[in-house]
């Protein structure tokens, strides 16, 4: 039996959602509740030393790391088949995983600090703030909390963050324009779900095309993905009216500052004509 310790609106929680529905198994959903440090409890911290979602539990043996619980699932239940056939397009497949883990999470993350728990931070009292601030258990990510917070989109790790962005799309135009339909070719795959969580956050905070706008082939992708019965059932229905609504408004907020810090970034020298 599959068990997956999850927060709904967890990105990387629903890339392990997609990865399942992709397969038709059925799972157990053990919800683990972020907003009251669940994550942080003695009996979870066994599960997941870092306090993060999703783990999965199958049969005992426990997985972690999200793109590690789908490439375990890939190799426990191989059809239908998520990654390419050929060793070359399972390492192209690859770096579409390492992009999201090490520099797209933190960007998602960001953008969405700026956007929403910015501000219902400030509604907390000084004490509360810095108990969650505490919480991170990390000085580095406590660091990236405290800028963000302070300084909202003028925060240099919200700025380096909308590159990461600009990087990944345009990768994604052209991977897709020199052989898609899909990132890794003509079949959908695990690079493909691995981006789709961290591109719906962005739609969702009416974000998306301040990035996308000009790409038509990653406009072509995003309508393709949203039609996938996976992709549907893993994410719009897991969230609320009221959450896309809260998205939509505090994304809206920064939108226009987003785009201008895009343009700051694009006029650096690595994108001079």
């Amino acid at each position: 039996m599959l068990k997956l310790y999850s927060f709904m609106n967890s990105i990387c929680t629903q890339k392990v959602f997609i990865t399942l529905a992709e397969k038709g198994v059925p799972f157990e959903v053990q919800t683990v509740n972020l907003f009251t440090n669940e994550q942080f409890s003695p009996a979870y911290l066994k599960i997941h030393p870092k306090g993060v979602v999703p783990a999965l539990d199958h049969d005992g043996k426990i997985v972690i790391e999200s793109s590690l619980i789908c490439e375990y699932l890939e190799e426990t239940f191989p059809e239908p088949r998520l990654i390419p056939a050929d060793a070359h397009g399972r390492s192209r497949m690859r770096l579409w995983s390492k992009l999201v883990d090490e520099y797209l999470f933190e960007a998602t993350r960001e953008l969405s600090f700026s956007a929403m728990f910015r501000e219902r931070m400030r509604n907390m009292s000084e004490e509360q703030r810095e108990g969650r601030f505490k919480n991170t258990g990390d000085p580095i990510k406590r660091a990236r909390l405290e800028s963000t917070y302070n300084e909202g989109v003028d925060s240099p790790y919200v700025y380096q963050g909308i590159g990461q962005f600009e990087i990944a799309f345009e990768k994604m135009e052209k991977d897709i324009k020199a052989g898609g339909p899909w990132l890794v070719g003509r079949d959908m795959s695990l690079a493909d779900i691995n981006m789709m969580p961290f591109v719906a956050r962005l739609a969702y905070l009416d974000l998306l095309d301040v990035w996308v706008g000009d790409r038509p082939a990653v406009q072509d992708w995003w309508a393709r993905v949203q039609q996938r019965e996976s992709f549907q059932k893993s994410i719009p229905a897991n969230i609320k009216p009221s959450e896309f609504e809260e998205m939509k408004t505090f994304g809206g907020n920064i939108r226009e500052r987003v785009a201008g810090r895009r343009a700051d970034y694009l006029r650096q020298p690595k994108f001079a004509a």
